[in-house]
């Protein structure tokens, strides 16, 4: 049974959508590992829930086991061959389009990212063949599953930039409309290549059958990415960025994701020694946490080489001490910057041996870039679109070169035993719901009402420049009055809006053993039992 809580001793899955806990858990429950688990919700929230991410995105995870530093897992594909700035130049472009085989610009990574996790996983007692690992979501592909109420809903709010996309209608459209909430879906050529997966194994999706198909379908509707693209990705195992914040150490993912900025957020947020949560000083400190962040963020995140900028001294005590001190806790700071918004599922579990796993796959916006493999029917990213056109910027579209994540998985360990597997969707909100619910951990809260109590998010909304502070529905109105009154220009949004607002979930072990899991209200999905 999928709820948004759960306890148990055999393990626990959450994830956006039941049937993905549900995939997860039945895997831990048939002695599987917490890594197989989120293998096999990976590939089922790829067919239930193919909105918000598909097999033809990013992935990113971290797993902790037991008496072992955790480890990270970059699936993070790179730019195309012909992606130069030059073709996006004479193609009319002044800067890379959302929607569209140009959007379609990166090698998609997350499925060598589960190979990877796989392998990683047989020292701690993986065992289960793939095929029994992704078969249930090729089965559910085949069949049908019922719209969620989110997909049927942004179908219809971006259908102007997806309809006209290649393969898009064919499979997410019904008779060229949005369908409605519970109209009957199938993925059958999805179905296929997840069962040929399970056959072939995982690295046929670059070096095989299901990685040539793909490379011809993209060429023929004009994307960037090769065949040699496709065969040359590999996935990378990498340490994970740490901070020491109170009893704690936290992890999170190295550029290019974003995962310096949440740290650094709690980092900050920690040198402004607030005792209580959810009164003013709570929202306000970490809000002007997530600006000093964020700046940093844009200075200096992107793909590492030897050109990059060093972000390492970020963490340190006295940086964070520095920053900090730039706060004043009487006023709030200006908020010019703009934000980028996303799509994106995170999925946490935890098995009876204490492996934890946090994991985020993502095809960056809605439905990505609208270009579905017809062959395949793999949906594909737009990630790429994060590339800048100008070859002075950061970020600058070469290439070979990694996009910036907004992606980022967090794990902390704390010093009692207890381990906590976090994170959430939502783009640049993702680093400030973490702060949210960790902090409100952290503060006393279980980790129910953690994840479900109203949130904020400073930045623009889908389809919106606005750079307000938005506060969720139900949030506290003093706290709310006193975030205006030291400058925060502050926009309540309606509950229908509850999707802002990113959907979070939290695993966490205690030195007992006893393993709970919550995941969003705001979401289709909850916790699964082992």
């Amino acid at each position: 049974m999928v709820d948004v809580f759960g306890v148990s001793r055999g393990g626990v899955v959450v994830a956006p959508h039941g049937a993905a806990a549900e995939a997860g858990a039945e895997v831990l429950r048939a002695g599987g590992t917490a890594v197989e688990a989120m293998v096999a919700a990976a590939a089922m929230i790829a067919v239930v829930y193919p909105h918000m991410t598909h097999i033809g995105g990013d992935g990113f995870w971290i797993i902790s086991a037991p008496g072992h530093p955790p480890v990270g897992i970059e699936g993070c594909g790179a730019a195309g061959s012909r992606a130069t700035i030059e073709t996006y130049h004479r193609a009319g472009h002044g800067e890379i389009p959302f929607r569209g085989p140009l959007a379609a610009l990166t090698v998609p990574g997350t499925v060598g990212a589960w190979d990877l996790a796989l392998e990683l996983a047989r020292p701690l007692g993986g065992r289960m063949p793939v095929a029994e690992l992704i078969g249930p979501a090729a089965a559910v592909a085949k069949a049908g599953t019922p719209a969620a109420r989110s997909q049927a809903e942004l179908t219809t709010a971006k259908l102007d930039g997806l309809a006209g996309q290649p393969g898009f209608a064919d499979v997410f459209l019904v008779d060229g409309k949005p369908p409605e909430a519970g109209t009957l879906m199938r993925q059958e050529r999805l179905a296929d290549t997840l069962d040929h997966l399970g056959r072939a194994g995982l690295a046929d999706f670059y070096r095989g059958d299901v990685g040539a198909t793909l490379a011809d379908d993209l060429e023929s509707a004009g994307s960037p990415v090769t065949a040699a693209d496709i065969r040359a990705f590999e996935p990378r195992r990498v340490k994970p960025l740490t901070l020491r914040i109170g009893d704690a150490d936290v992890f999170n993912m190295p550029p290019p994701t974003q995962g310096l900025a949440s740290l650094l957020i709690l980092g900050i947020f920690e040198k402004l020694g607030v005792a209580r949560g959810e009164g003013f000083e709570h929202v306000h400190g970490l809000v002007e946490a997530t600006k000093r962040a964020f700046r940093l963020r844009d200075r200096l995140v992107t793909d590492p080489r030897p050109a990059a900028p060093d972000y390492l001294e970020t963490l340190t005590e006295v940086a964070l001490a520095r920053e900090a001190s730039a706060i004043d806790m009487r006023r709030a700071a200006p908020w010019p910057d703009l934000s980028d918004p996303g799509d994106t599922i995170w999925m946490g579990a935890i098995d009876r041996n204490g492996v934890a796993v946090s994991f985020i796959q993502s095809i960056y916006w809605e439905f990505g870039s609208g270009v579905v493999s017809p062959r395949t029917g793999i949906l594909m990213q737009n990630r790429g679109a994060s590339f800048r056109l100008d070859p002075r910027a950061l970020n600058a579209l070469a290439p070979g070169r990694r996009p910036f994540h907004t992606l980022n998985p967090a794990l902390a360990r704390f010093d009692d035993g207890r381990s906590l597997a976090y994170g959430s969707m939502g783009g640049d909100g993702q680093p400030q719901f973490q702060a949210a619910i960790m902090s409100r951990y952290r503060f006393g809260m279980g980790l129910s009402p953690a994840v479900a109590a109203p949130r904020w998010l400073l930045g623009r909304t889908w389809g919106d420049t606005s750079t307000t502070l938005k506060l969720e529905h139900g949030f506290d109105t003093d706290v709310a009055e006193q975030l205006a009154r030291v400058g925060h220009e502050i926009e309540l949004l309606p509950a229908a809006a509850a999707d802002t607002f990113g959907h979070a979930g939290m695993v966490l072990r205690t030195p007992r053993g006893d393993i709970e899991g919550a995941h969003d209200p705001r979401a289709d999905g909850g916790a699964a039992l082992a």
